[in-house]
């Protein structure tokens, strides 16, 4: 993957396989992409709430806006800068 990011990888996919994604491991799915977003762009924010969504019960939450922000704007964005 010369000059590709692991999230823009993930971004370019289908919005129906992501979609699909989100609603089997949702809560997996959006922890690790903030994770490695973070070790694209150093944002501490980011990796907090990377390692905080995927604790179960707040995995919950973030399952939910991340499968929303999925839908209308075909991206994970909620604190994931």
């Amino acid at each position: 993957m010369a000059n590709n990011s692991l999230t823009k990888t993930y971004e370019d996919l289908p919005k129906i396989v992501k979609i699909i994604l989100q609603l089997i491991l949702g809560a997996i799915v959006g922890g690790i992409y903030r994770i490695i977003r973070y070790t694209e762009t150093k944002n501490t924010t980011t990796l907090v709430v990377g390692v905080l969504a995927i604790i179960p019960p707040i995995s919950f939450i973030f399952w939910v806006l991340d499968l929303v922000t999925e839908i209308t704007g075909n991206r994970i964005s909620v604190l994931a800068d």
